[in-house]
């Protein structure tokens, strides 16, 4: 059997395809999954502060994403370098760590909630009503009440992520995140083996592109919707949030609380809306009073 050939993102193998009686040795392409260290460096100081499981490509962005959805960084001009490690005695691994580098002109940022990252399978998640809580500091109100969006945008969406899944063309085993305007132009698009590894390198660049907060954005996910998933896109300020499978309750619940627009089953031309139903334009007389008013049931100051 030949030797896998590496490639970014993917793996090729010899496999053997059955199918009744009859076999056939034929190439084939896995989706590669490795592990990825997250350090922060202040000044002289290096720290790791997550380790997860992922797919190798844009992991800057990944690194960048995951500490702006954590409450690390808040600002783009506070990021002076991402870039693997350059320690010359870690150099046969330093492509599987990335470092990001802050400036230190701003506060100290509290790690202690990256503890429970220390080390995430590519599927990792958190649950707990605590931590809406936690989420209700850092908003910083409730979303604006648009866009307004039809269900043809809608209803395009999953044609137009699937189109911009490369990897998974040639894997069929990873999971992807867009980011579409409102009128459903796709704006960029990444993919991974975890479902929040590919959320987090998507608002990476985002933020370091400056546009946070998105908005006037949609966001597309394969495959369902968690907690994390709402989390990571109500910090940068997405308020709708689209999904091909279905959301989980705490899902429901965060997308309730903070007034965002949760949309799920989202096949061919049919949808679900399980929040912020006000911002589908629907021709629905009982549903036009709800144009423009947000659900939020953020407290009002």
């Amino acid at each position: 059997m030949r030797p896998p050939v590496f490639r970014e993102g993917k793996n090729g193998v010899r496999i053997w395809r059955v199918e009744s009686d009859h076999a056939e040795e034929r190439p084939d392409q896995l989706a590669v999954e490795e592990p990825l260290e997250i350090r922060l460096v202040q000044g002289e100081r290096r720290q790791t502060v997550a380790v997860t499981m992922r797919t190798p490509g844009a992991d800057g962005e990944l690194a960048v994403g995951f500490l702006f959805a954590e409450g690390v960084i808040d600002r783009p001009e506070r990021v002076l370098r991402v870039a693997p490690c350059v320690d010359p005695d870690e150099s046969a691994n330093c492509s599987n760590i990335i470092e990001v580098e802050l400036s230190a002109d701003g506060p100290e940022p509290d790690l202690a909630p990256l503890e429970r990252h220390f080390f995430a399978t590519s599927a990792c998640g958190v649950c707990g009503k605590a931590g809406i809580e936690k989420l209700q500091l850092r908003a910083t109100g409730p979303l604006p009440p648009g866009p307004e969006i039809s269900p043809e945008v809608i209803a395009a969406l999953p044609a137009r992520l699937r189109e911009a899944q490369g990897i998974f063309d040639a894997t069929g085993g990873l999971h992807a995140s867009a980011l579409f305007d409102a009128q459903g132009n796709l704006l960029a698009a990444r993919e991974d083996v975890g479902r929040h590894n590919a959320l987090d390198k998507l608002l990476g660049r985002a933020f370091l592109d400056g546009r946070v907060p998105l908005h006037d954005h949609l966001v597309m996910v394969s495959g369902r919707s968690s907690y994390e998933i709402l989390q990571k896109c109500m910090v940068a300020g997405v308020p709708v949030v689209c999904a091909v499978s279905a959301p989980s309750s705490l899902a429901v619940e965060v997308a309730e609380r903070f007034g965002m627009t949760l949309i799920g089953f989202l096949r061919g031309d049919r949808f679900n809306v399980y929040t912020g139903v006000e911002r589908i334009a629907l021709a629905e007389p009982a549903l036009k009073e709800k144009r423009g008013r947000n659900r939020s049931l953020l407290p009002t100051v």
